[in-house]
């Protein structure tokens, strides 16, 4: 029973770690706008969310690599709620190397802080409902 109260909890959690840490990433890149030589870093968000929830990808290219030794380093984290991160597509080139787009950055920056709010806002509704629950009210 208290599994099934705490199974939307835990998701949503894990959403709030993972939006967390893509603000932080968009705004390394941000900040790193001049750097010469900066390549922008993402990670897929959708994917980041089914490996934290357990959710298996069916067509297994999410898969990490069996290593042949054991002294091989293994790539990737195997934490799941650590994506893997990945560099961005430039999409306008720059005679520096930088591959930072201040526009897209910009709006994912924004997409993100509104995602990461709703989620604050559902773990906090979720707390009240079950809180007015145990209480009778």
């Amino acid at each position: 029973m208290l599994e099934q109260m705490t199974a939307g909890l835990n998701f949503q959690s894990n959403a709030l770690l993972l939006r967390s840490q893509r603000q932080q990433v968009i705004a390394s890149n941000i900040a790193n706008a001049d750097t010469p030589g900066f390549v922008a870093r993402d990670f897929d968000f959708a994917a980041a969310l089914k490996d934290a929830a357990g959710l298996q990808d069916p067509s297994g290219l999410r898969s990490a690599p069996d290593r042949t030794h054991a002294q091989h380093l293994r790539l990737g984290s195997t934490d799941p709620r650590s994506p893997d991160m990945a560099y961005t597509v430039q999409t306008q080139p720059s005679q520096d190397g930088n591959s930072v787009d201040l526009d897209r950055e910009r709006a994912n920056f924004v997409d993100n802080s509104i995602r990461y709010e709703s989620t604050l806002r559902f773990i906090n509704s979720h707390v009240k409902t079950m809180l007015s629950a145990i209480t009778g009210q």
